[in-house]
């Protein structure tokens, strides 16, 4: 067994604990074990990802004891990529809050690192009680980061989302507490078997059990009528938090690509999932839009956009098809980047223009020009126009969704884009175009800051740039997934896997 599937795990996890160690020393020490430990991540990721790019399901069993009995690491093509996009991720939000974030609070480079290691677990994972436990990680961590800083609103949104996610919790209880009274196992592979082999009076068990699994991960994604609590939460937290929650609804929706493709297959006890989650999908799509619409704050603006992208994605995925899945995978790291860089983009804009922040009325300071053309930018690919990345994977959804949903699917998400083009422009003309009233006291732009905002943009780009190579990865990533007796085979030898 290869010991580097461990290192995405260990590394934030000693991280965590090095810094709480440091915390009587301060912010300077801290820094440099988050910076140096989150930049290791990156080759690590990318180690990994050339493994898994080899079409190769790597095994690794803690302590050595075999599967089902043992806690199983799994490593696959979309494990592999959603490391690399955390990584990729992480380590610009850790430097936007050396501008001077971090020292709003002694526990941030504590919190920051549990928080990898919660989303690196949960990708990782290849057992359902453990995903539930890497989400508990993931979830207390965020619990600290949404309160960082302190202040009424993000005392307020983060009490709403702490309720919510308790009630998510129980629910994700009762429903492995149910699955596993039914098929004593928890491990995926081993559940895959069982879920394709039950009797028919286990069915409508083990559809409940694939309802609330829905459900609790659809709150984790912020899906219709599910998402109340992510407007407030990215709104109200500091930007590189923000930032670092753009990967937080993809865990959600990692969560549900993973157990109705292997667990609870919609061609079998995942049947209500597939006939649902289409009009979820599009639902998402078109109350995030009207969000985006109605925002009077850049950051909601934003936030509501993170919600069009989840809906996005789930419009895809609902297709089960190697297509709709290829160009939602392919979608994935550009909404995430990208969101992740407008949360950035929008402090510093908001540092410019004084006491108004980032609300969206004209003020007599104009942010400039650099600005400007960063938010142009941005604009544009999160808005999915050509040419860049968020309209090559629209245009690979709107391709690959079947003659009857084509209507549907087609009109609400060129409706959706439009929407999301109105808003955008009707943010960019108050804040850059429109100088009047008052004189405001703004602040420089942090070079930290600054840096990562550019960089996150500058990736968006790079993937467009990549846009071949990663709709190849993506195919073979879809391909796979819709293949999982290999994974099966991997996990529990070939013999279980027939």
């Amino acid at each position: 067994m290869s010991h580097w599937i461990m290192a995405p795990l260990l590394l934030p996890l000693l991280a965590g604990m090095v810094n709480l160690l440091l915390v009587r020393h301060g912010p300077g020490p801290q820094r440099l074990v988050s910076l140096l430990t989150t930049a290791a991540l990156l080759p690590v990721a990318i180690l990994l990802l050339l493994r898994a790019d080899s079409g190769e399901i790597v095994l690794y069993q803690l302590g050595n004891w075999p599967a089902p009995f043992g806690i199983s690491l799994v490593l696959d093509r979309l494990s592999a990529m959603l490391l690399v996009l955390t990584a990729l991720l992480a380590l610009p939000a850790l430097v936007a809050a050396t501008a001077g974030d971090d020292r709003r609070g002694e526990n941030f480079h504590v919190l920051f690192p549990l928080q990898l290691f919660g989303i690196n677990g949960a990708f990782l994972t290849g057992d359902l009680f453990n995903l539930f436990v890497f989400f508990e990680v993931m979830l207390i961590a965020s619990y600290g980061l949404a309160l960082h800083g302190g202040g009424r609103d993000r005392v307020r949104a983060g009490l709403h989302y702490v309720v919510l996610n308790l009630i998510g919790s129980s629910l994700f209880l009762v429903a492995i507490g149910t699955l596993y009274g039914i098929a004593g196992t928890l491990n995926m592979a081993d559940l895959a078997i069982y879920t394709t082999t039950a009797a028919v009076e286990q069915t409508p068990l083990l559809r409940a059990a694939a309802l609330l699994l829905l459900t609790v991960f659809a709150l984790k994604a912020a899906v219709l009528p599910l998402h109340l609590w992510l407007p407030a939460l990215y709104s109200a937290g500091i930007a590189p938090v923000a930032a670092l929650f753009a990967i937080m609804t993809k865990v959600g929706v990692y969560a549900i690509l993973r157990t109705f493709t292997l667990i609870l297959p919609v061609t079998g006890p995942g049947a209500d999932v597939a006939a649902v989650l289409p009009a979820v999908a599009l639902l998402t799509i078109a109350l995030g839009a009207l969000g985006a619409l109605g925002a009077h704050r850049l950051t909601v603006l934003i936030a509501y956009l993170v919600v069009v992208s989840v809906g996005t994605l789930l419009a895809g995925i609902s297709l089960f098809t190697v297509p709709g899945l290829t160009a939602a995978l392919f979608y994935l790291p550009h909404t995430t980047l990208i969101t992740a860089g407008l949360f950035l983009l929008a402090a510093l804009i908001a540092g410019r223009r004084g006491a108004v922040g980032d609300q969206l009325q004209a003020v007599a300071v104009n942010p400039g020009n650099l600005l400007g053309g960063l938010f142009f930018l941005a604009a544009i690919a999160v808005a999915g126009m050509p040419p860049l990345g968020g309209f090559l994977g629209k245009l690979l959804l709107l391709q690959a969704v079947p003659p009857p949903q084509a209507p549907w699917l087609w009109t609400v998400v060129l409706v959706g884009g439009l929407a999301a083009i109105v808003a955008l422009s009707r943010a960019g003309s108050s804040l850059f175009w429109r100088t009047e009233g008052e004189g405001v006291a703004g602040t420089g732009l942090p070079l930290p800051l600054l840096t990562s905002t550019v960089l996150l943009l500058a990736l968006t780009v790079a993937l467009t740039v990549w846009a071949a190579p990663l709709t190849r990865y993506a195919e073979a990533t879809a391909t796979q997934l819709l293949r999982p007796q290999e994974t099966v085979e991997a996990v529990l030898g070939r013999e279980a896997g027939r």
